[in-house]
């Protein structure tokens, strides 16, 4: 049984879909009565990019765009091609068009890494009709794909599988006895698929790779049930979806500062060991801890931007893996403390009202030497009322909460004892 030849094919390629009907997931593009779907059933391919993390079904999508509609499929990859391979394409696509009278399918996998003369490559064959360009791309296609190229075509975003759409791709794949894993004869609890799937990260290829691991380990060893210590044993870690370059890095970024700055501590201390256990660089975190600390907690409290910067003077220090309990701390104060955007508000108030010519000329009796200053310390207040801008303009709007609460009376204090002494 495991000579058959069927067997040198990884079982996620033995189970790829063949019909719409048997592509799970994806719903907002190919459920009944959606626009994608609808159009492959009347036998209509959009030229288009298919955008998303790797195992959403793709490859498999492009392919069934060819069977259901009856087109010929013409495959290349980006990151091989050169320019007289796509031009050999082109023409081999005209002549297909040209006998058959329909429009081939140009798949060019991973179509990101085309550079610009590549892309218009394919230009005026896109233009004519001449093919249909679909490409997938693991990247943002609005960032990497050429703007007059992408302008031409539909993107298409494939999200990460749900547990409940992995759960049914692996019980169909390990109970199919033509193509799966069913000639084994094993058992499994819906526990054990439950668990692959959410070890699997929304990828089906992972998911399906790990239990034909696990599968034939447990057939070779005479076992006739697939168990979670299997699992234990063979692939306890999750597959972790993430890359320092691309929009996961972002996406998980942004989670974090906007779980801080919700004051949710343990969302937040999620997110960053989602960027510890992607292998983020230290540094991106530090330079992004610290920004928020003036952004978000400000003079709430002023001690949030120290903590911040120790968090990050000490995890450079120390690195990986004792970096991760330095910034849990940091993130966890961070998230915990009373929040103030004030000092960011001030200082693009200022900048705006400085951009729209608000270019005042600095007073006279605060220049170097200048007659009429007032040393604020000769006073017993150690504060004394003298303009200190010509016009002078409100930027700042303390806030209510923690330590800026004190900043706000004591500058009501200042307020009203100039409008006091004015007065006099």
């Amino acid at each position: 049984m495991m000579k058959n030849t069927l067997w040198e094919r990884p079982l996620a390629d033995r189970m790829r879909p063949v019909t719409l009907d048997d592509f799970i997931g994806q719903e907002h593009l190919l459920g009944p009565g959606m626009p994608l779907r609808q159009l492959l059933e009347k036998g209509n391919v959009p030229s288009c990019i298919l955008y998303g993390p790797p195992g959403v079904g793709k490859t498999t999508l492009v392919r069934l765009m060819a069977t259901v509609t009856g087109r010929s499929l013409l495959e290349i990859n980006a990151v091989s091609a050169k320019v007289s391979e796509l031009r050999d394409l082109v023409e081999e696509a005209g002549n297909l068009k040209a006998l058959g009278g329909f429009a081939a399918i140009a798949f060019v996998d991973e179509i990101y890494h085309f550079n610009k003369s590549q892309q218009n490559t394919l230009l005026p064959s896109v233009e004519k009709g001449d093919i249909i360009l679909v490409g997938t791309t693991t990247e943002n296609p609005w960032f990497e794909i050429n703007k007059t190229l992408l302008s031409r075509l539909i993107v298409f975003q494939l999200n990460p599988l749900t547990e409940e759409s992995l759960v049914h791709i692996l019980s169909r794949s390990f109970s199919d006895k033509e193509k799966g894993l069913g000639m084994l004869n094993l058992t499994a609890t819906e526990e054990v698929f439950h668990v692959l799937a959410r070890l699997a990260g929304g990828d089906a290829r992972q998911a399906l790779t790990r239990l034909e691991i696990l599968a034939t380990s447990a057939a070779t060893a005479g076992s006739q049930k697939l168990t979670l210590d299997h699992i234990e044993r063979l692939v306890p870690s999750a597959s972790i979806r993430f890359d320092a370059k691309a929009d996961d890095h972002y996406a998980i970024i942004s989670a974090l500062i906007k779980s801080m700055r919700g004051s949710d501590p343990d969302a937040a201390v999620y997110w960053l060991s989602r960027l510890l256990e992607g292998g983020e660089d230290l540094r991106f975190i530090c330079r992004r801890l610290l920004i928020f600390a003036a952004e978000d907690v400000g003079l709430a409290d002023p001690q949030a931007l120290q903590v911040a910067a120790a968090a990050s003077y000490a995890s450079d220090m120390t690195g990986m893996p004792e970096a991760r309990i330095i910034l849990s701390e940091a993130v966890l104060y961070l998230a915990s403390a009373p929040k103030s955007n004030s000092a960011y508000m001030a200082v693009d108030n200022a900048m705006q009202s400085i951009r729209k010519g608000n270019l005042q000329e600095v007073p006279e009796h605060l220049k170097p030497g200048g007659k009429g200053y007032i040393y604020p310390h000769s006073d017993p207040r150690h504060w004394v009322p003298q303009k200190y801008v010509l016009k002078p303009q409100r930027f700042y709007f303390p806030g209510t909460l923690g330590k800026e609460r004190s900043i706000l009376e004591r500058l009501k204090r200042f307020w009203r004892r100039f409008s006091s002494d004015k007065e006099e």
